[in-house]
């Protein structure tokens, strides 16, 4: 019942932007708090950001910190990760996830690469 699908990555250069969308569905979205974990090759799935279900409290992990931007739209059931000043070391699959409904999209694939 509960669905969530990620999209907007994709291969962008060094310093480049994308901004990664999750659409979700089958729960009250405005309620929920989500969040976006990113899992780098060969690594564990790790926390980049999160945002609270009420007056968009955020959070991030250090290394995306003034460069990572999350946010949502309740009116249309959207959760955002603006990407900015991407380094290589960003590339990952990043998911959507819901923790108190233990939920996850099936990622999408950043790849920053020259």
């Amino acid at each position: 019942q509960v669905q969530l699908v990620e999209s907007g990555g994709g291969l962008v250069q060094p310093g480049g932007s994308l901004r990664l969308s999750c659409a979700a569905s089958g729960f009250t979205f405005s309620k929920y708090a989500m969040s976006w974990y990113g899992q780098a090759p060969g690594k564990e799935r790790e926390l980049v950001a999160s945002i609270s279900g009420a007056y968009d409290i955020t959070n991030y992990a250090d290394s995306v910190k003034g460069r990572f931007t999350i946010s949502r739209d309740n009116a249309k059931n959207t959760m955002y990760l603006q990407m900015n000043s991407l380094k290589p070391e960003d590339t990952a699959v990043y998911f959507c996830n819901v923790g108190s409904l233990d939920a996850w999209g099936q990622g999408t694939l950043v790849t920053v690469s020259s």
